[in-house]
């Protein structure tokens, strides 16, 4: 308003267009993570317009934490991961769904990230680079990174499959492109080389169980050249030993995880070739 000659003049500025952000829900599933959900949850509470946190029945302070960040806590059996995934989608207010683990955070520029999408969306879904924390070490080689995760997506455009070992988010239309966030999804995975050692044996039981139900086996060349092939190609070729001492354990391991899941694969073939169901017997299995 500008006082002209005695007269009053009213100047109207144009507006800048102000997208309106859809609205997001974040969903959460948990089983006894009162370790992790603290630094989840704090890392969403200001681009989340509801938390949804289904949790399998902790026995641990999970919940009593989840509330304290205003989370809608249900509680619900375990029925896999692709369809506890989904099961708290269908409970979330928004199409716009963020889906995280609970050992995940989010970093200042992948929030930024999001809701920038959220303004103006360019696609239907989103994927993040993952970082993962191993024994206190961020690790940037070893094929860990950037290890890219669905996370951010539009629920009716698609679900998540079940497998035995990962579950993976896939969209209605297989054409549909994957759009691509700036900023780190910051991963906790082990603590301590016993944690890995332990997830190892029970991915690759299910691992080698999901082959053989396919009708696949192992050949003794196989067993031999793929774990050395892995040990090389990450160690070497994929730069893990710039990743130190835990780049080099984390290789080992990797190496090993071939081993024993392609032994177990020639095992239970070999079972059930005989038609023996036991898996702890090892007659006719060498």
């Amino acid at each position: 308003m500008v006082l002209k000659n005695g007269l009053l003049f009213l100047h109207l500025q144009p507006q800048s267009v102000i997208a309106t952000m859809a609205g997001l829900s974040v969903v959460i599933i948990t089983f006894n993570e009162e370790k992790n959900i603290a630094r989840c949850l704090d890392s969403v509470k200001d681009i989340a317009d509801e938390i949804i946190v289904v949790d399998s029945s902790s026995t641990d302070t999970t919940v009593a934490t989840a509330r304290l960040f205003n989370a809608k806590v249900i509680d619900h059996p375990f029925i896999g991961y692709g369809e506890q995934k989904n099961f708290a989608t269908a409970q979330a207010s928004h199409d716009w769904i963020l889906s995280l683990d609970a050992d995940e955070e989010l970093t200042p520029t992948l929030r930024q990230s999001i809701q920038q999408a959220l303004r103006t969306p360019q696609h239907d879904v989103y994927q993040m680079p993952r970082l993962t924390n191993y024994c206190g070490q961020w690790i940037k080689h070893c094929g860990w990174y950037p290890d890219k995760q669905t996370r951010l997506y539009n629920r009716t455009k698609g679900k998540w499959q079940e497998q035995k070992v990962h579950e993976y988010w896939k969209a209605n239309d297989e054409n549909t492109k994957k759009g691509l966030l700036k900023g780190d999804l910051l991963h906790y995975s082990f603590a301590s080389i016993s944690e890995h050692v332990k997830k190892t044996e029970k991915y690759s039981e299910l691992a080698a169980q999901a082959a053989v139900e396919k009708g696949k086996t192992a050949s003794l060349l196989k067993i031999i050249v793929s774990p050395k092939w892995h040990f090389f190609s990450e160690y070497i070729l994929k730069l893990g030993f710039l990743d130190g001492y835990y780049g080099l354990v984390i290789c080992r391991m990797s190496e090993f995880a071939a081993f024993i899941k392609y032994s177990k694969i020639r095992q239970y073939s070999k079972q059930a070739n005989s038609g023996s169901d036991d898996p702890k017997s090892c007659s006719k299995c060498g």
